[in-house]
């Protein structure tokens, strides 16, 4: 199955449902301006009931890297994600993998890609007013001609509805899910994660991992 992050998690019940369902990795929003934004030691005691071959992600926007690297040590993390406006320089800063967020509004918008050397690129939906989280997909069409060697993890407005078509438009390594699979913002709805998940058992694994 291709690789599946599942983001926004916010309490145990949700974490240990989506990794019973295939999750390969869960994601912790450390933004404290998101409505699933998390604290590190309420993510730390959730850690600590995933099993060690979860990758767990942070997701942090426009934060130090003190911040930052406090996360990692005490989660523990084995990815950061930045989802706010760092500089190539601020993403080669950290000693395990980095995934920069890129917010698409148009085929303008990937021209930043070359200059990010990091580990994979999350494509999410362009918002004036926030970073992410806007359950609306971008036009992934505009995708069509990028190379292959660029490791894209496709996020913005999923759900089990469109996922399969998404799979399929676009190849991505992975696939990131946050409001697509919610009841309300931080809680997960186990019906539609578990038809998600469905929806990707019979696809193939593309050999990424979140860590």
């Amino acid at each position: 199955m291709i690789p599946v992050k599942i983001c926004g998690i916010t309490n145990l019940t949700d974490a240990l449902f989506v990794v019973e369902q295939g999750a390969s990795a869960i994601g912790f929003i450390f933004y404290e301006k998101s409505p699933r934004a998390i604290t590190i030691q309420k993510a730390k005691s959730i850690s600590e009931y995933i099993p060690d071959s979860i990758y767990r992600v942070g997701v942090f926007v426009n934060q130090s890297k003190f911040f930052i690297d406090q996360a990692v040590l005490d989660v523990p993390l084995t990815a950061v994600q930045l989802h706010g406006d760092e500089s190539p320089e601020f993403c080669c800063q950290f000693d395990l993998p980095v995934f920069k967020a890129v917010r698409i509004q148009d085929r303008t918008s990937l021209s930043v890609l070359d200059d990010f050397n990091v580990d994979g690129f999350l494509l999410d939906t362009f918002s004036d007013s926030q970073y992410g989280g806007t359950g609306k997909p971008f036009d992934w069409s505009i995708l069509k001609d990028t190379p292959s060697s660029i490791p894209i993890i496709l996020s913005g407005g999923l759900n089990p509805d469109n996922i399969m078509v998404a799979v399929r438009e676009v190849s991505p390594i992975a696939v990131d899910v946050n409001s697509g699979v919610e009841s309300s913002p931080g809680q997960k709805d186990h019906a539609k994660i578990t038809d998600l998940f469905n929806q990707l058992k019979n696809t193939e694994t593309t050999g990424f991992h979140f860590g």
